[in-house]
């Protein structure tokens, strides 16, 4: 027996019947996590109960659901057992491991290595095929520590306040946001959450995450507080009536030159919720797969670098065409 998977507007798993992180509605789906590009209205999903909450706000109405929590098995056809493990990217996100007697699969979704203050810390099973994302999959997305970091988030809080100015940080509101409250809030700062992210923050309290105090951005109080909102877009409120204020954005982007002028702030600062490319390959290196299939980000160019390493790696984006609708992953038993 082989896997198979079929590389045709998403990632589909046909021998357990699964889409994983498909954008269109689908009869079942793996969600590894509720940001708005990984859901989508599909009649069954298979997710944590985090996540399915989540998701909720973003995609209401019914649908089936499978909650597993981590590392809980769950048989599925064929023979294949099931598991999801802690993706460390947001609070809830999972990847999803399967095995059968034949071998293994890993299916990462979104993830990171280092620590966050609002998820879980990844877990990194051994699996012989490896499906991984890679967005920031070349050599010069090296992420600065985490703490130092923080204390320039904390740096220009404090400095923009101790100006009577009014400091906006630019987060999207799932994931980003609470990790930003939680540096500022533990710092002893006082935050005011924009109506997006106020609403998915009230979600994580009631899931459990223990947070420092927020409140709802109020126009007649927002002086001496940080104030976290949504990158700005033709939907996000421009925010002009805070006046005076200083922006920042927080993006793992902010490593290339320029970031902050594109978006339009004042700084820019290294935060992000996807593994720079040190853990990208450390992260291989624990898996130990025999042979990685990347998606997103700069799929190709990390696919050469697994190569260079002696791993068989290949872009699913990138494959011929005639292999791209169903590729078949042959392995052993491990």
């Amino acid at each position: 027996m082989a896997w198979e998977v079929h590389f045709e507007d998403g990632i589909h798993l046909p021998q357990v019947g699964l889409w994983l992180d498909a954008r269109r509605g689908q009869f079942r789906g793996f969600v590894s996590h509720a940001h708005g590009d990984h859901i989508a209205a599909h009649r069954e999903i298979l997710a944590t109960r985090t996540t399915a909450s989540l998701m909720k706000l973003r995609i209401p109405g019914k649908r089936q659901e499978t909650i597993l929590n981590f590392d809980q098995p769950w048989q599925a056809e064929f023979g294949c057992m099931l598991r999801l493990f802690p993706a460390g990217h947001v609070f809830g996100s999972s990847m999803l491991h399967a095995t059968t007697e034949h071998g293994s699969l890993l299916y990462t979704g979104d993830f990171k290595l280092r620590p966050s203050a609002a998820a879980e810390t990844c877990v990194t099973p051994r699996a012989d095929v490896l499906i991984m994302e890679t967005t920031f999959g070349l050599p010069r997305y090296v992420f600065p520590p985490s703490e130092e970091v923080d204390r320039a988030i904390v740096d220009f809080c404090r400095r923009s306040l101790d100006d009577k100015i009014t400091p906006v940080i630019y987060a999207y509101s799932l994931g980003k946001t609470q990790e930003v409250l939680q540096i500022v809030g533990r710092a002893g700062l006082p935050v005011m959450l924009h109506a997006h992210c106020y609403k998915i923050t009230r979600r994580y309290a009631e899931l459990g995450m223990r947070l420092p105090p927020f409140s709802l951005l109020d126009a007649r109080q927002h002086a001496g507080h940080v104030i976290i909102a949504p990158p700005m877009s033709g939907q996000t409120e421009p925010l002009t009536w805070i006046n005076p204020k200083r922006t920042a954005i927080v993006t793992g982007w902010a490593l290339d030159q320029g970031a902050a002028a594109r978006s339009g702030c004042d700084a820019a600062f290294p935060l992000s919720d996807h593994a720079d490319f040190p853990d990208l390959l450390a992260f291989v290196d624990r898996v130990q797969p025999k042979i990685v299939y990347t998606v997103h980000g700069f799929t190709r160019e990390f696919a050469a670098t697994l190569r260079a390493r002696g791993i068989e790696a290949h872009s699913l984006a990138h494959l011929k065409p005639a292999d791209k609708n169903q590729t078949t992953f042959p392995f052993a038993a491990r």
